[in-house]
């Protein structure tokens, strides 16, 4: 790659930090860094902070994760509208939090690679346009749901009509009284589809695969919650404490205490019989696979919408768009005036499009040729000073990732401090590859591998979620071990 002039990070101390993404990863840690006295600057390819919070504005957005644990445990809001805050708000939030580390965010800076210079001991990050950033540590924080994904579907550009992405809503169409199309049943979906179901002429929703639905236990918080929490904090605390228990114990239930998922079967199933009273339908939103292999979904609303007489909820394969509409396998032409897609997103394409080269010129691309594995989550061999956030096998299935962010951040806190005193920190091969063979047996005993879903990359392997509580990984994270590291210069 040709390195064009160099903008070097140019600070009176090292080491040099890059941050790449400003959502809650790339927040969190400038934040951790800035406080602990580090340079630090961020690399936000939009023009305004808050990730998929900026990025999904659809109707009906929010997170189905309780707003007093799904925000960083030293910044809590007690003016929060909800208990499960809409997108709008969490958004609103980060920028608020995110005020401290503004001057140090570069908005319209998309990163398209980055090259570690072995002799200089610095990471060379080139922006789109040329432009050259230099760092001595280079954090990605570009999460793994940034990357829309929309199939690709035969006749798709001969449709006459609007169609577009729900993380990429197109808000200029007014959808009153139009025929939609709505494709997939995931977690956007279910929170879109009830609002646009009372807008809409006609509804059609396009089914794959049923999901597993629970009752969503949201409320309004009135002004005397809200004087509590700012007069009470232990109070705000205490729901934070209680929603970590519960999310805990939902991820036993999808990982080593499975047993436990029959109550969370029970629970779906009974939702379901008393919100969808109509037998005929009801037995097409009955799910196929085991609860929790894909995404459990929160939701009041879902199964009731789709009850409404001005919905279709239709389960045959989409064999093709046509200028009118979508085409599916019994040769039915479903006319419609728009699509939305509700596919999801490239969550196995860790850090894709960007090219990330380590020692020797390596690609990180081939380094993950067969699936992404990372130390932690966090640190690759082959690749000194660099570290992921929200990276391979850290999501989640049953608690909050802000949670697991934090520990993450800490962690490189520590790293970075380090590297105040060594030139460089690169995690060892047989450190890295045992804790991926430990992460994969256990995996392997998960309901995850039970059926296609997006935590699964082409081969079959769990690349994205995290075999174990969240406890544990902040125990494992809350302080690093040298002894897992190469040190450059020690």
């Amino acid at each position: 790659m040709e390195l064009p002039s160099v903008d070097r990070v140019n600070h009176s101390s090292r080491p040099r930090v890059v941050v790449i993404g400003a959502g809650f990863s790339g927040i969190g840690v400038a934040l951790a860094l800035r406080r602990d006295g580090v340079d630090v600057t961020v690399l936000e390819r939009a023009d305004d902070l808050g990730g998929v919070w900026r990025d999904n504005t659809y109707p009906g957005a929010a997170c189905d994760v309780p707003s007093s644990l799904y925000s960083y445990s030293f910044a809590p809001n007690p003016a929060w509208p909800r208990r499960y805050a809409e997108g709008p708000d969490i958004h609103a939030y980060l920028k608020r939090v995110g005020a401290e580390v503004l001057d140090r965010i570069r908005f319209g800076a998309d990163v398209v690679a980055a090259v570690f210079d072995e002799a200089a001991t610095v990471w060379r990050v080139e922006l789109a346009g040329g432009e050259v950033v230099e760092a001595d540590v280079l954090v990605s924080a570009v999460g793994q749901l940034s990357r829309p994904v929309v199939p690709d579907l035969p006749g798709a550009a001969s449709f006459r009509g609007p169609a577009f992405h729900s993380a990429r809503w197109e808000h200029r169409h007014d959808l009153r009284g139009k025929r939609i199309a709505v494709i997939g049943t995931g977690a956007s979906a279910v929170q879109f589809v009830p609002r646009l179901q009372p807008l809409a002429g006609r509804l059609t929703v396009f089914q794959r695969t049923a999901p597993h639905v629970v009752p969503k236990p949201d409320r309004l918080y009135r002004p005397w919650h809200h004087r509590l929490f700012r007069t009470a904090p232990p109070a705000q605390r205490a729901g934070r404490l209680g929603t970590w228990l519960v999310g805990e114990l939902l991820t036993a239930a999808l990982t080593s205490v499975q047993p436990l998922g029959v109550l969370v079967a029970g629970l779906s199933r009974l939702h379901l019989r008393r919100q969808v009273p109509d037998p005929v339908l009801r037995a097409r939103l009955v799910p196929a696979h085991r609860v929790g292999c894909q995404r459990l979904l929160f939701s009041n609303d879902w199964y009731p919408a789709l009850a409404e007489p001005n919905v279709d909820l239709v389960t045959e394969k989409i064999t093709e768009l046509t200028p009118t509409g979508v085409r599916t396998a019994d040769g039915v032409d479903h006319e419609v005036d728009v699509v939305v897609y509700g596919t999801g997103f490239a969550a196995t394409d860790f850090l894709a499009p960007m090219r990330i080269r380590g020692r020797g010129g390596r690609e990180l691309a081939d380094e993950w040729a067969g699936g992404a594995r990372a130390h932690l989550g966090m640190t690759v061999p082959g690749f000194p000073n660099f570290f992921v956030l929200y990276g391979p096998n850290t999501n989640l299935g049953g608690n909050s990732i802000v949670y697991m962010i934090e520990s993450q951040c800490e962690y490189v806190r520590q790293a970075v401090r380090h590297l105040a005193s060594v030139p460089t920190v690169e995690v060892r091969r047989e450190v890295a590859e045992r804790f991926d063979a430990e992460t994969q047996d256990r995996l392997a005993r998960t309901v995850w591998t039970r059926c296609a879903n997006w935590y699964r990359d082409a081969t079959g392997r769990v690349v994205t979620n995290w075999p174990g509580s969240v406890w544990e990984y902040r125990r494992r994270t809350s302080r690093v071990d040298h002894r897992d590291f190469h040190h450059g210069g020690a």
